[in-house]
């Protein structure tokens, strides 16, 4: 196995298969919530748990490379990401699902931030335009993949074969890495900042909790308060651990930057804006709609098929516009396509009110995510380089872990207040009745009415399911509006490129998609 490109095989792979579980678990939720009679919150564990443990570990995971050895790292990750697979695969029940999600992420953390810079190890001049071309073509294409893959898998085999497909495919990485993949590391004196890795950590999980927990319990609720006020205090730890690190995860110095800390800030909620909706839409597809897992992963496509050739063909011909302005205008455009949805949805609408909107919002990911992270380099020392490309793709992943949790939290309300304010089911049972339509059980709701009251049950099920969905669109769509607002406001000016001699400290650049 002497070629060239075996070691860009391998890493691709790698990377291919931690971004595809991200969005292949979206049209298995309706049949992983009648599985493992599985909660609402369950679900939302379930997709927020991975993205959460990759962001809260992408960072300290890139410092543990560089100390360790690349290749070391992400054969690990991988082994981690196999073997939690497999767990994840066999679930008897939602918790150990969330679990084995959670050691998931922790995986595709450590494969992640081993990417870039084994590929950057590993070639060099024209090879590595191509190996970064082709790495990046297979970021795009898993999200536009996942979710058809992911119901493809589950109508036909299993919702668990979307875990246990992963196994022969980390074997096959595994293999190729071992025979093809140099070793490599960073600068020598390197150190992991672990008290800021933890901080961080606590931070993210404990704010995620709680705002779970407020959304379902009650914001007076004590656990809820705890974890938020937990969250503060480790986000307060988290800044004077960094602020006297050595060798800080997170050089807060850069936030000082107002571009940098705005693109920090437009990558967060670009993220939180863009993908956590689909979830919803997903379950509503299913659920509400009866469409079978195939058919509701085709009618989710039009984003990332717009997105995947948008930012394929549009990157030449936006080479020459300030990246603030490609960024800021995706965003507006983001924004725009989930207003649209939330517009076009409605209790008598079908999988096609769909359509516009994801396409506008592709549209608007396809401009805006190729130049995300080069503009939150631009923003930044040359020195600092690696540092910004990886605190980019962390906040990325925290938000749309935090987007999930958000926009669950304001959808199951909005379900509740539906079903409630309907009147046509009795108080006592307002509550399991709206808690099994936002969880995927819609169909339990109408079998357990009576013959003559089916047909209002089949109504309230599709309308309570839309005024949710609806309102998720508009706070996705104005979140959206306001980051792109506040970008062509803040990022005016076309960055510098780095200088030519001085090689950025690797670490991950971004995926096309969720």
């Amino acid at each position: 196995m002497r070629s060239t490109w075996w070691p860009l095989a391998a890493i691709t792979l790698g990377n291919f298969m931690l971004l595809i579980d991200v969005t292949i678990v979206n049209t298995a939720l309706p049949q992983v919530a009648h599985g493992l009679d599985a909660s609402f919150t369950s679900l939302q564990w379930v997709m927020d748990i991975y993205a959460l443990a990759l962001a809260a570990l992408l960072m300290v995971a890139g410092s543990a490379a560089d100390l360790f050895g690349r290749r070391r790292l992400y054969l690990l990750g991988l082994a981690v990401f196999a073997l939690s697979s497999l767990i994840c695969g066999l679930a008897p029940d939602a918790g150990v699902l969330i679990a084995a999600r959670a050691v998931q992420g922790a995986g595709a953390a450590a494969m992640f931030a081993t990417n870039t810079p084994l590929l950057m190890a590993t070639y060099s001049g024209r090879a590595r335009g191509v190996a970064f071309g082709v790495w990046g073509g297979t970021s795009g294409a898993a999200a536009a993949v996942g979710p058809v893959l992911g119901g493809v898998l589950t109508e036909y085999v299993d919702w668990r074969a979307i875990f246990l497909v992963n196994l022969p495919l980390t074997a096959i990485a595994v293999w190729i890495t071992l025979r093809t993949v140099g070793e490599s590391r960073g600068a020598p004196g390197a150190r992991i900042d672990w008290p800021g890795a933890v901080s961080f950590t606590v931070c993210a999980g404990a704010l995620t909790y709680g705002l779970m927990r407020g959304g379902e319990e009650g914001w007076s609720d004590t656990a809820a308060v705890v974890a938020l006020t937990g969250a503060a205090l480790a986000l307060i730890v988290f800044t004077v651990v960094e602020r006297g690190a050595r060798q800080p995860l997170l050089d807060l110095r850069l936030l000082r930057r107002p571009s940098f800390a705005v693109l920090m800030a437009a990558a967060l909620l670009l993220q939180a804006a863009a993908f956590p909706y689909l979830t919803y839409a997903g379950l509503w597809l299913q659920s509400v709609l009866g469409m079978s897992p195939v058919r509701a992963g085709l009618a989710v496509t039009p984003m990332a098929g717009v997105a995947l050739i948008v930012g394929a063909a549009g990157g030449r011909l936006l080479d020459k516009v300030a990246p603030g302005r490609t960024l800021g205008g995706g965003l507006l455009l983001v924004g725009a396509g989930a207003l649209v949805n939330g517009t076009l949805v409605d209790a008598s609408s079908d999988w096609t009110s769909l359509a516009p909107g994801l396409a506008l919002s592709g549209l608007g990911i396809g401009l805006a995510m190729p130049v995300l992270v080069s503009a939150a380099l631009g923003a930044a020392p040359p020195e600092r380089a690696g540092m910004a490309s990886g605190a980019v793709n962390t906040f990325r992943q925290l938000g749309y872990a935090l987007g999930i949790a958000v926009l669950g939290t304001v959808f199951s309300a909005r379900v509740r207040d539906a079903v409630t304010d309907s009147g046509a089911v009795p108080p006592r049972s307002s509550g399991r009745a709206a808690d099994a339509i936002s969880g995927g059980h819609a169909d339990a709701v109408i079998a357990a009415a009576p013959p003559d009251h089916t047909a209002a049950a089949r109504a309230l099920v599709h309308e309570s399911f839309a005024v949710g969905l609806d309102r998720i669109c508009v706070i996705s769509g104005i979140t959206a509006l306001a980051a792109g607002l506040l970008v062509l406001t803040v990022v005016r000016d076309r960055p510098k490129p780095p200088a030519p001699r001085q090689q950025p400290d690797p670490s991950p650049t971004e995926p096309v998609a969720a």
